[in-house]
C-alpha cells in the first residue's frame, strides 16, 4: 500500500496536500480568526530574523490566503510540475520544489527585512511584519529550471500569452512586481524572484552535469 502511493505523482501529492491544509486553514479561521493562524503559520521576517517561529518556513509553502491565490498556484503546480517531475525525476523535482521554496521564503525575509522599513523599500521588497504564504516561491523555482533545460518552449504567461519558457518566466516576475509596487497589491515579489534564480541555478547545474541528456531535452521540447 505504501509503495503505491508513494509511485504516484509527487505533483498531485503535494496539490492534494495543498488543498487540505487550506480546507484546515478555513476552519481555524472560523474558529480562531484569520490573523491569528496567519500569524502562527505564515513567514513574517521581523520575526524569522528574531530566530522565531523557524517552522513558518514550510508551513507558508501549503498556507493560501484565498480559493483564487490557491487555484492559481495549484493549476500553475499541475501544469508547471508534472512535467518538471517527468524530465528530471520524482527525487529531483521534491528536492528543488522544497529547496526553491525555502530560498523563496528566504529571500522575501532578507529584502523585506533589512530593506523594507523605508516607504519606498516597502513598496518594492514588503515589510517586515509583513506576512506571505503560498506554493508560488516554490512554483518559480520549477519555472526557473523549465528556463534554462526548455528555454524555448512555448507556454502561456499569464495563461494567456504564448511565450517561450525562458521569457515568459521573466515577464511573469518582473510584470507582478510591477503591478504590486504600482498598486500596492500584496504579492510576494522578492520570493518570486529568489525561487527563480535556485530553480534557474539548479538548471545550469544539471546542464553541466548532464550536457548529453539536457542537450536532448532542450532540443525536443524547444520546438
Amino acid at each position: 500500500m505504501r509503495e503505491r502511493i508513494f509511485n504516484r505523482s509527487y505533483t498531485g501529492i503535494l496539490v492534494i496536500i495543498n488543498v487540505i491544509v487550506f480546507l484546515v486553514y478555513i476552519i481555524f479561521a472560523y474558529i480562531y480568526g484569520p490573523l491569528a493562524v496567519s500569524y502562527k503559520f505564515a513567514i513574517q521576517p521581523f520575526m524569522i530574523l528574531q530566530g522565531k517561529n523557524l517552522w513558518t518556513f514550510i508551513t507558508s509553502m501549503f498556507l493560501h490566503a484565498t480559493v483564487w491565490h490557491l487555484a492559481a498556484n495549484m493549476i500553475s503546480l499541475i501544469f508547471i510540475g508534472g512535467f518538471v517531475e517527468k524530465i528530471i525525476g520524482k527525487k529531483r523535482f521534491l528536492y528543488l520544489y522544497f529547496i526553491g521554496g525555502f530560498i523563496a521564503s528566504l529571500s522575501f525575509v532578507l529584502l523585506a527585512g533589512f530593506f523594507g522599513a523605508s516607504p519606498m523599500g516597502a513598496r518594492l521588497f514588503g515589510e517586515p511584519m509583513s506576512l506571505a504564504v503560498g506554493a508560488s516561491g516554490a512554483i518559480f523555482a520549477l519555472g526557473g529550471l523549465l528556463a534554462v533545460l526548455t528555454p524555448k518552449m512555448k507556454v502561456l504567461a499569464f495563461f494567456v500569452i504564448p511565450l517561450p519558457m525562458w521569457v515568459a518566466m521573466i515577464v511573469l516576475t518582473f510584470v507582478m512586481w510591477l503591478i504590486s509596487a504600482s498598486a500596492s497589491l500584496p504579492i510576494g515579489n522578492t520570493a518570486h524572484l529568489g525561487g527563480l534564480v535556485a530553480g534557474a541555478a539548479y538548471g545550469v547545474y544539471l546542464r553541466y552535469k548532464y550536457p548529453n541528456k539536457t542537450r536532448m531535452i532542450s532540443k525536443y521540447f524547444g520546438g
